[in-house]
């Protein structure tokens, strides 16, 4: 039976949270997206392409975000994701309900052998 690795778990629940925090800092196009959040980790967590462009896709699909194609001054014509109002409301209410879980996981964690 393979093992899971809890950390990768709870990132992996959060990228559409991690993903708009990014794009609050302006407009990003997924190469820049995968750096910064690379950056912000320290190193720590790189995420992966697929699951970037799911979360996306995703996001997009629910008006959280837009994409537009820049234009081709710098090389290639890159697609752009923007972070709309929703996607802002969004954001400031998963940041609400991580704040809550970590509440409730530390208190479990820190507990001594339970509560009987």
């Amino acid at each position: 039976m393979a093992t899971r690795d809890a950390e990768s778990d709870l990132i992996r629940g959060n990228i559409d949270a991690i993903v708009l925090c990014t794009l609050t800092g302006g407009d990003s196009y997924g190469y820049e997206i995968l750096k910064d959040v690379a950056d912000a980790s320290q190193g720590s967590y790189e995420m992966k392409e697929p699951s970037l462009y799911t979360s996306l896709k995703r996001l997009e699909g629910q008006g959280l975000v837009e994409s537009y194609w820049g234009d081709e001054t710098q090389g290639a014509r890159r697609k752009y994701y923007h972070i709309t109002g929703s996607g802002r409301e969004e954001l400031a209410e998963a940041k609400r309900r991580w704040r809550r879980a970590r509440t409730i996981i530390d208190r479990l964690l820190s507990q001594d052998g339970g509560t009987r």
